[in-house]
């Protein structure tokens, strides 16, 4: 009896004909190119800064301290609708439907919410590089150490090959 072969059985074939050699050997392609990937993602993760626990947060835009208040609203209408999505949406519909004079209260609370974190964002940067600046001190006291060190120990080096090509003449 013949062995009938299907239409699965050559697709396979062809698929492991058009891999690169290497590939076929392996057999595990996906999961070479899975752990490159994951390689880089580390490295984006240390090159990212780490953020200070102690800066202070930004105030929030003239429709988010609207949005605060149409929370309130929205829930006593509709106390069943627990999705924040479904409450984002109507506060989005809302806003966009207000004139500019209704809009006025919310932008004047998130300027004067600005104004606070800029003079508390000054007193913060103040402080940074009052710290900054004692630390900086620090380490160029220990770089020009270094460097003299560095300078008298070329200086003496130079001394020596002087020294030795005077001894071979």
């Amino acid at each position: 009896m013949k062995a009938a072969r299907g239409k699965g059985a050559a697709r396979k074939d062809t698929k492991e004909a058009l891999k690169p050699a290497e590939d076929r050997k392996v057999g595990k392609r996906k999961a070479a190119v899975k752990a490159e990937k994951s390689s880089k993602r580390a490295t984006t993760k240390d090159k990212k800064a780490k953020k200070d626990p102690n800066k202070p947060k930004r105030p929030p835009s003239a429709f988010f301290v609207f949005l605060e208040e149409f929370r309130k609203v929205f829930k006593k209408e509709n106390p069943n609708v627990k999705a924040v999505s479904a409450v984002g949406k109507a506060g989005g519909e809302k806003w966009k439907s207000l004139s500019e004079a209704e809009k006025a209260p919310y932008e004047a609370k998130a300027a004067k919410k600005k104004a606070e974190y800029e003079k508390i964002m000054n007193a913060y940067n103040k402080k940074q590089e009052s710290t900054a600046d004692d630390g900086d001190e620090e380490s160029d006291r220990s770089k020009s150490e270094v460097n003299d060190q560095d300078d008298e120990e070329s200086a003496e080096e130079e001394e020596d090959e002087e020294e030795d090509d005077d001894d071979e003449d």
